[in-house]
């Protein structure tokens, strides 16, 4: 029998509508930032590095020649740090998007916690504490529990 509401499932949970996709900046600093970090880069960039110190003594290793090199690698670096800032944001976001329905939908889980990020310093200190204590009261109590057992 079909659900009366089509954005249900038959198991009854709620069908998602489509998410839309992120724009051309952020595809390309996806995009970018892979490329970055795969080995085959790392060693283009570095045969460079090889090939520019080899062409010193046909330039004399004048200033011209040393610029080339300051220049170019502080403009690459520059744009990476955007990049990169960009990629690991969507990350970071998509991380405690996932927490929070996890713990949105763990029975007896605080749903305060679903929204942790959005907590000042102080309050994240606080919880913070509140866990630490409560970890070393459950260990302690495992402790008592062992050695009454053992």
């Amino acid at each position: 029998m079909a659900s009366a509401n089509p954005r249900s499932k038959a198991n009854g949970t709620q069908r998602q509508p489509p998410l839309p996709r992120h724009g051309w900046f952020a595809s390309f600093a996806q995009t970018a930032s892979r490329f970055a970090g795969k080995p085959a880069t790392f060693l283009t960039a570095f045969g460079l590095v090889v090939l520019w110190g080899l062409s010193g003594p046909f330039f004399g290793f004048s200033h011209t020649w040393q610029l080339v090199i300051n220049t170019t690698t502080t403009i690459i670096t520059f744009l990476m740090v955007f990049l990169i800032q960009s990629s690991q944001n969507r990350d970071a976001l998509a991380v405690q998007v996932k927490l929070a329905e996890l713990i949105l939908h763990m029975p007896g889980a605080p749903n305060r916690l679903a929204d942790a990020e959005d907590m000042s310093e102080k309050q994240l200190d606080v919880l913070h504490e509140h866990y630490k204590a409560t970890a070393r009261g459950r260990a302690r109590k495992a402790g008592r529990r062992k050695a009454a057992r053992g």
